[in-house]
């Protein structure tokens, strides 16, 4: 990774900054902790007598990986990118300033409670990213609504008319989620077929209303900013957006098939999981018709190679999901490694690498202070590494697993049989957390670390971007 010398710099007030930086730092150290645990997590396959205490079993912190991962890693690193890029298109700072940090306080008490009742085997039961209690994820609702206001204040006192197709993804986000955390949480709602019909509408709408929409704001504002150039199609944004409205919410019971849950709905589910190639592609299409042509400026930034990455895992996995909701092959992968793997090309590879490509790209602008390019490149070949071997090794291996359960061989077979993979698994982890090590590194070097002689930036007012 050759990365010139020359950045420009946002004029950006000194609080925004702090905000930026804060929420930055502090979802690095969740990103920190909540993939430790994941590392400790993957040796336990295949090592099982190993850390058997019940505060560290399995079952309790696989939970806290994955809601610390989710939602004070990623909800952290996304709405304060989203929160920066709304500023810097509506031509203002950021408004309701008490709100942001309000929300960013809520954001990390939630994930505190949240990981230490998980932790004390106080949840909500075996479902997938709401074993969270009740109280838990209100507070972690009221951060989404203190953000959101924040957020929309902004917004509502932009400079020019028109909103940046940015902020239809951002706002849409928080729009949607405060609406999935109210419907997921009715009582009424938490029995019987109707709990499987909404759990089905929780996990899945988590990360395609809420994640996917957050990254793909962000992508939208620092792709074109990074390569000094217009999106390509604002039509395909607006299209990317509309379709994915319409088609992701149903997509859910897709996760139930085969269950009691009306045949119908199983099939709609499948029917709209095709129909989510539309803004997947538009989208993936989008983003690379803009990076037409600008291969080396891609090769020379710091941030540009992570969106890279991004996007195509957006394309992989988003399409990877659509093939996996098909029945046939629902028989062989459901509840086995496979879906493991899924869910990293997707949070991982698609989230997380957007997640990192959007710090890079606006947090330098805003403290004036760049990362190290050699640690950089570290964290961006060891990232990339180390999920494509996950994905792949889970992959195969979950293969194997359903293939074994569908020739009706023995449990034990389907065991021996992924046992490598599991391995290679934990490997590939390692490599992954020692990439986040580096970030972590990276993020203090451009908020809190000293300024360095090689860092020149050029002061210059931000243009207001528009339709």
């Amino acid at each position: 990774m050759s990365v010139s010398v020359e950045l420009l710099r946002d004029n950006v007030e000194p609080e925004d900054v702090a905000l930026f930086s804060t929420f930055t730092i502090s979802a690095t150290a969740w990103l920190l902790f909540s993939t430790a645990v994941g590392v400790l997590l993957s040796f336990k396959f295949p090592y099982p007598d190993w850390a058997t205490n019940p505060a560290l079993s399995f079952g309790r912190l696989r939970a806290i990986h994955t809601n610390d991962a989710f939602y004070g890693w990623a909800s952290v690193a996304l709405s304060g990118a989203a929160l920066y890029v709304a500023s810097r298109t509506s031509g203002i700072p950021v408004a309701g300033k008490r709100f942001a940090w309000g929300g960013l306080a809520l954001f990390n008490i939630a994930a505190i409670l949240g990981t230490i009742t998980l932790d004390m085997g106080i949840n909500n039961g075996d479902q997938e990213y709401r074993e969270w209690v009740w109280w838990v994820t209100a507070v972690f609702l009221l951060a989404v609504i203190f953000t959101f206001t924040a957020l929309l204040t902004t917004v509502a006192k932009r400079v020019e008319r028109e909103i940046y197709i940015s902020n239809w993804y951002t706002l849409g986000a928080f729009v949607f989620t405060i609406l999935l955390g109210i419907t997921a949480y009715i009582p009424v709602y938490q029995r019987g077929l109707g709990q499987v019909a909404v759990q089905a509408f929780y996990m899945h709408n988590a990360v395609g209303m809420w994640f996917t929409f957050l990254a793909l704001g962000v992508t939208y504002y620092a792709l074109p900013k990074l390569l000094n150039r217009p999106i390509y199609s604002y039509a395909l944004g607006v299209l990317g957006f509309w379709t994915n409205l319409f088609f992701y919410p149903v997509i859910g019971a897709h996760h139930y098939e085969f269950t009691p849950l009306p045949w119908w709905f199983q099939t709609l589910a499948i029917v709209f999981s095709v129909g989510m190639l539309v803004p997947v592609w538009a989208g993936t299409g989008n983003f690379f018709l803009t990076m037409r042509w600008q291969w080396e400026t891609v090769r020379r930034s710091y941030a540009l190679p992570f969106i890279v990455v991004g996007v195509a895992y957006y394309f992989l996995g988003s399409t990877q999901g659509t093939v996996e909701a098909l029945r046939s092959l629902q028989t062989i992968w459901h509840l086995t490694n496979y879906t493991v793997g899924h869910s990293h090309a997707t949070m991982y590879g698609f989230i997380t690498f957007i997640a990192w490509g959007a710090i890079y790209a606006l947090l330098p602008r805003a403290t004036g202070k760049r990362p190290p390019v050699l640690a950089t490149g570290l964290h961006f070949w060891l990232a990339t590494v180390g999920v494509t071997a996950y994905v792949v090794f889970l992959s195969v291996g979950g293969t194997e697993q359903g293939l074994a359960w569908a020739a009706g061989d023995p449990f034990i077979a389907s065991v021996e049989a992924a046992a490598p993979y599991w391995a290679g698994r934990a490997v590939a982890g390692l490599f992954m957390f020692l990439a986040h090590v580096i970030f972590a590194y990276n993020v203090f070097m451009m908020t809190v670390g000293p300024s360095r002689e090689s860092d020149r930036y050029e002061r210059r007012p931000a243009p207001v971007q528009s339709t």
